[in-house]
């Protein structure tokens, strides 16, 4: 099957897994509605479609990584929301239609990603396919990398970046943090499941940290020449912003030329894993070439 194609198919049945678990967990009826707003509203669902991929290529059911896909998009989807709000980056498009906090308030976007970030660890607590000690080892693993020593940490940066010039190195750890670490989960996640050794979990973060790079500049380079029609939001926000990025720093074609690189590298790293690696590869390439 077609990469495209596959990770449509995988989209859907996050979407589908996404929808049941919210529509069945969430009681109260508006905060339910805000956070199935954002969590169907689109997107390529590039973390969770990795853990599943990943998953495959160990010769694992993708089944058994569900809930650990699922939470991985919980937690990704409310990040957005809250980077949305005015207090963040002030954003009135996500994927093309109005932000949660200009359907349903700023109050209530606040709530819809507390839900959403909350619910993640109950969907994986309660998923009866995986041992109780891989659900400890995702929770664990979660906790640390969506949390103030992962990506929140690299949003904290990022914010004090807006005020204050960082160079190319600061800017790396920025995203390492931000960006980068819930691809690490999604990589680690399928490493745990798998019941993969210290060794590949230890290529599994190398390769997520080339990656997260990668996605981060080809982000940077969307928001200068990018459609804001296909890719759903203003472009040029980040300049508006203050913000510092590959752009910013080295010059479109150097920035290009860094995502390369660090493609190249990831590419490098896949081959020293015990796994099917083929469509690992097709998309650690999509990642480059995306336009959205």
């Amino acid at each position: 099957m077609e990469l495209h194609e596959y990770m449509e198919q995988l989209r859907q049945e996050i979407d589908r897994y996404l929808t049941l678990f919210i529509k069945t967990y969430t009681d109260a009826p508006v905060l339910n509605e805000a956070m199935l707003y954002s969590a169907s509203n689109g997107g390529k669902r590039l973390r969770p479609v990795l853990l599943l991929i990943m998953l495959e290529a160990f010769g694992v059911d993708r089944k058994n990584g569900m809930s650990a896909a699922g939470a991985l998009e919980m937690i990704h989807t409310y990040s957005l929301i809250h980077d949305d709000l005015p207090a963040m980056d002030n954003d009135d498009l996500r994927r093309g239609k109005p932000t949660n906090h200009k359907i349903y308030g700023e109050a209530m976007a606040i709530l819809a990603g507390d839900g959403l970030l909350t619910d993640a660890f109950g969907m994986l607590v309660e998923d009866d396919n995986l041992s109780a000690e891989i659900r400890v080892e995702l929770v664990g693993a979660l906790s640390v990398l969506a949390g103030s020593t992962g990506m929140i940490a690299g949003q904290v940066m990022d914010i004090t970046a807006e005020s204050s010039p960082v160079d190319l190195n600061k800017l790396k750890r920025i995203h390492h943090l931000k960006t980068g670490r819930l691809i690490e989960f999604a990589c680690l996640a399928a490493g745990y499941i798998a019941e993969q050794n210290d060794e590949t979990r230890a290529y599994l973060s190398q390769y997520a940290g080339h990656l997260g790079l990668a996605f981060q500049i080809q982000d940077d380079i969307l928001d200068v020449e990018g459609n804001p029609e296909i890719i759903g939001k203003t472009v040029g926000s980040d300049i508006t912003n203050n913000k510092s990025t590959y752009v910013s720093l080295l010059g479109l074609d150097e920035a290009k030329q860094m995502l390369a690189d660090e493609i190249t590298s990831a590419l490098v790293v896949l081959e020293k894993l015990p796994a099917d690696t083929e469509l690992l590869k097709q998309l650690t390439l999509y990642v480059a070439s995306r336009d959205r």
